[in-house]
């Protein structure tokens, strides 16, 4: 089996947040795929402190991985070894590595089971008071200028015509950048929530705003994690 594992979105996350099947997963296998070493002994550790990391076994799976990559872990699988599949934040496969190997697993007649946890996308837009029937998550916007700003107007058009919310993200240390494009490029009525630290129990940062507002009382986002929804 693959256990999709979650991960918590901060490390000051309290327990109570987890489901305690995650610890009953973590508990059933050494053996895991992960983005960061590092990073998932400390996942592993918070869930199940009483975890032998020394019995532990990682297999990398990055944005780099491919299936050839993981053929002597999936061969592992295929002789009945149970996995789990870790991501570095939130839950795995969504803005995370892991799907070529989910997909491989439904080829391979692997059992798939899912674990609920946190994501920051979706708690994000819930939290946003946009529209959570039809929305899109974009991923992460270009790092250019022109490029940048070509997409940020485009996702302001869509909004505009159809109503879907759009999510997208950027890589922490740029965040501050990206809200200064967004302010100088988007209409002054256009609406941006911003949603950072989630789950951390004191630094959580989740407001809605017109960006006219936005302009006179910008939040500092320099690498701490955050989400950015366009919405109506």
């Amino acid at each position: 089996m693959l256990f999709l594992l979650p991960a918590y979105l901060c490390e000051e996350s309290p327990i109570e947040f987890f489901a305690p099947v995650i610890k009953e997963y973590i508990l059933k296998t050494d053996y895991f795929f992960v983005e960061n070493e590092k990073t998932a002994r400390k996942i592993i550790k918070f869930f199940a402190p009483e975890k032998k990391q020394s019995e532990l076994i990682f297999f990398i799976l990055d944005k780099y991985s491919e299936n050839s990559d993981l053929k002597e872990a999936q061969e592992l699988m295929k002789n009945g070894q149970d996995f789990g599949l870790l991501s570095e934040a939130g839950l795995p496969c969504i803005a995370d590595p892991g799907n070529i190997l989910v997909s491989w697993c439904h080829k391979n007649n692997i059992k798939i089971i899912p674990i609920n946890g946190p994501s920051s996308i979706i708690l994000a837009l819930i939290s946003s008071g946009f529209n959570g029937q039809e929305f899109t998550f974009n991923g992460y916007l270009p790092i250019h200028g022109l490029e940048r700003k070509q997409k940020i107007l485009y996702l302001e058009n869509l909004v505009g015509k159809t109503n879907f919310s759009q999510i997208f993200m950027e890589t922490p240390y740029r965040n501050n950048g990206l809200l200064e494009d967004l302010i100088k490029f988007l209409n002054p009525n256009t609406k941006l929530c911003i949603a950072a630290n989630i789950n951390h129990p004191t630094a959580e940062f989740i407001r809605t705003l017109k960006i006219s507002e936005w302009k006179n009382q910008k939040p500092e986002l320099h690498k701490i994690p955050t989400v950015f929804v366009l919405g109506k």
